[in-house]
């Protein structure tokens, strides 16, 4: 099972990225812009996600993907549980979710430098 200490590892090496720990959760921004949240108990990962292709995402795999909360629907964004992934998933996840937050000459760095 994947761990908030796997993402913390990974999120830590993001350019431009922080940790913060808002209500009780931790949370990863790029600015003021969340990419990843945690839920309190640790076992729901947030992420950032394009609005039109959550539906497919959460469709395709509903035991590992949910759509957000309704006040957040609004948001690019989508839930997996912890517990249904495994760290290569997880870096891909995080990756996307960053990457939609940076400039993309910050991705590119970052990508050739891999």
């Amino acid at each position: 099972m994947v761990t908030v200490e796997d993402v913390r590892r990974l999120a830590s090496t993001l350019p431009r990225s922080s940790e913060h720990l808002i209500r009780d959760r931790i949370k990863f921004r790029v600015g003021s812009i969340v990419y990843v949240a945690f839920s309190r108990d640790e076992t729901v990962m947030g992420f950032g996600f394009p609005k039109e292709e959550r539906a497919a995402l959460v469709a395709a795999e509903p035991e590992k993907f949910m759509l957000p909360s309704e006040s957040d629907m609004r948001y690019q964004w989508v839930h997996v549980r912890m517990a249904a992934i495994d760290e290569a998933e997880m870096r891909e996840l995080v990756i996307e979710a960053w990457r939609m937050c940076v400039p993309k000459k910050v991705y590119n760095a970052y990508v050739t430098l891999r």
